[in-house]
């Protein structure tokens, strides 16, 4: 009986651990991610100065959080479909802003520093462009869960209170950025809105 019991045990410690590695594996923190310092903190506000960035980017449809195409486009860039067939590592966060009257709406991940350092691969693709995302400084709200339009349109309203409350002065068109895979659970997965300050 108590054998029995102890080899349960073992077989649960052993099915915890590998667990516990495929979550640390696949999750945020296995990813390098894209530096900033922070300049005030009030709660899940802040306010970041962010460096230049070089994005990858490709066309989206907001409402589609990547599922009109646009994550695989990028994905299959990272993967090798550039002009080098160079392997880029996965970065967070994936960025994603909405469209406007005077452009369309885009996503875009991060290239990783070592990769800028050595020369950016161009992408085959027509839709898929490197772009430099310029630094400066961005009010910022952080929250978790699944994002929906509506999650995300109440996130920025917040947001935007803060900074009036703080008189700051940002941009109309507001940024989404998030940082988890797909399977991870709504209340474990970092969502954020920014807004670039004048």
């Amino acid at each position: 009986m108590f054998g029995r019991k102890m080899i349960y045990l073992i077989v649960a410690s052993i099915v915890l651990a590998i667990g516990w590695l495929g979550w640390k594996m696949t999750s945020r923190s296995s990813y390098e991610s894209a530096e900033y310092q922070i300049v005030e903190s009030d709660g899940s506000f802040e306010v970041r100065e962010y460096p230049d960035l070089m994005l990858v980017t490709t066309p989206m449809e907001f409402q589609s959080q990547g599922n009109d195409g646009s994550f695989g486009r990028l994905f299959q860039y990272i993967s090798g479909e550039n002009e080098s067939s160079r392997k880029v590592a996965m970065t967070t966060p994936v960025f994603m802003e909405n469209a406007d009257e005077s452009s369309r709406g885009q996503m875009g991940f991060v290239i990783p520093k070592e990769v800028v350092a050595e020369g950016t691969p161009d992408p085959k693709r027509d839709n898929v462009q490197l772009r430099e995302r310029s630094g400066g400084r961005f009010a910022v709200i952080r929250f978790s869960g699944r994002v929906s339009s509506d999650i995300r349109a109440e996130n920025e309203k917040q947001l935007r209170a803060w900074m009036s409350s703080k008189s700051l002065v940002g941009d109309s068109r507001a940024e989404y950025a998030g940082y988890d895979p797909p399977w991870t659970p709504g209340p474990f997965r970092r969502n954020e809105v920014l807004v670039r300050l004048k």
